[in-house]
């Protein structure tokens, strides 16, 4: 057997255990559950509020859960990178919110307009008020595209302009932008935003792809490709920026840092940025845009957020390890909102689920909690069409490799690009299911 074959049954062969295990690590049918009246509200139908649901009915009898979300629509969103270089079509990332809840939940399409941490009640857009014994906040975060001056939503796919982050629709439009791009060429702007953000890698991820893209059309000599952010280096894990700033200098991707995107002026091609030395100018022909992203303005406005820290953003107060609220104990953060140093990926809420499950449940059965998140987050690096990094690590920012020894995390391989293309989303469904 060649060495080639053998890490490739090794793949294959971890792919399948893993996910069996994970099946089996679950509480089965017929496993004893625990009685209760407790009312349970869930803020959100996404990654972690629907995958929630999942288990909370598996291992409760009796309890009344209740999960509120307006959309009708349930995104994969670590498939909208692919959408935005050509590689899935939009219809890739959409399915049904109701074709993932089960029996036993309640669901109420509608936002929660406001949250009484006191009465322990939670308000609907329509006025209908739902009380509650536990309250799991995971409505995602809003993209705050207003904070760029000159941007709409509408110019997305035209003049040369792209923003992936906000949906299928508009990460499709943003291929259209992207494409005109590596087949003329011209200067690409690849942006990112000052606060925290979901998935902190996918910008870097339409960098590379971009720019791979038009190198394989043969307009590689086109392309002036740049990448403006605001940090000071080019990811949160020093070891993985030090990889990436040497993969942008092999291929010609120039880094500027300590650069704030403030405003766009689609006629004339031009960005400002705000930096220590002023505000600077630069002309594009295609630019990625993504925005500023904070917490609903519900969060802030019923005194859930941080007071102390990311106050420009308004994430939810809670303690990193068990995303339990630090000042009312029958709350707990998930997913993006949650105010913890890492963790805005969907392989984070898949660590983070268990953790408030286990939260929950030990309140309801008045035990101590035993499980608790180390801050695990995954980022499947693609750096080309067909390769990728598989980087894994955690709130000290130490790398934590799934599969060791097969799986080196800084070098592009092709099975870490098979863990983005066939893996992730196979094991995402099962997460929404609460079977992984």
């Amino acid at each position: 057997m060649t060495k080639l074959n053998a890490t490739r049954r090794q793949f294959f062969g971890l792919a399948a255990g893993g996910a069996a295990a994970a099946t089996l690590a679950l509480p089965q049918e017929g496993t004893a559950q625990t009685a209760t009246k407790a009312r349970i509200v869930i803020i959100g139908a996404g990654a972690g509020g629907t995958a929630l649901a999942n288990r909370l009915v598996r291992r409760l009898d009796g309890a009344e859960i209740t999960l509120l979300d307006p959309r009708v629509e349930h995104l994969y969103q670590p498939g909208l990178s692919l959408v935005a270089a050509g590689l899935k079509p939009a219809n890739y990332v959409t399915s049904l919110t109701t074709d993932w809840l089960p029996s036993g939940v309640k669901l109420i399409a509608e936002r929660a307009a406001a949250i009484d941490p006191e009465a322990k009640t939670v308000a609907t857009d329509s006025g209908q008020t739902l009380a509650y014994d536990f309250l799991v906040v995971a409505p995602g975060l809003i993209l705050d595209h207003d904070a760029i001056e000159g941007f709409s939503l509408d110019m997305v796919g035209q003049n040369g302009i792209g923003a992936l982050y906000a949906g299928p629709e508009y990460a499709a439009k943003t291929w259209q932008a992207a494409s005109k791009f590596t087949e003329e060429g011209g200067v690409g702007l690849f942006t990112r935003p000052e606060t925290e953000m979901k998935c902190a890698g996918a910008p870097l991820k339409h960098t590379f792809l971009i720019d791979d893209i038009a190198k394989r059309a043969g307009n590689g000599g086109k392309i002036d490709v740049r990448y403006a952010a605001p940090q000071g280096a080019l990811f949160g894990v020093p070891i993985v920026a030090e990889k990436v700033r040497m993969l942008f200098g092999d291929r010609g991707i120039a880094s500027h840092m300590k650069h704030t995107l403030k405003s766009i002026d689609a006629g004339a091609k031009r960005a400002r940025f705000a930096t220590a030395d002023g505000e600077v100018e630069m002309d594009y022909d295609y630019i990625h845009v993504i925005p500023p992203q904070r917490a609903p303005e519900v969060i802030r406005q019923s005194g859930l957020s941080w007071a102390d820290k990311w106050t420009d953003q308004g994430w939810v107060e809670c303690d990193k390890a068990t995303l339990q609220h630090l000042r009312y104990p029958e709350i707990w953060a998930l997913g993006d909102v949650a105010g913890v140093p890492k963790g805005k990926t969907a392989a984070s809420v898949k660590w983070q689920v268990p953790v408030v499950e286990d939260g929950l449940i030990a309140a309801i059965e008045g035990r101590d909690a035993s499980e608790t998140y180390n801050g695990y987050t995954s980022c499947p690096m693609i750096t080309q069409v067909g390769r990728a990094m598989l980087i894994e690590f955690d709130y000290n920012n130490d790398l934590v490799p799934s599969f060791p020894g097969i799986i080196a995390p800084l070098e592009e391989l092709w099975i870490s690009w098979l863990m983005k293309e066939v893996a992730l989303k196979a094991t995402y469904n099962a997460m929404l299911r609460g079977r992984a």
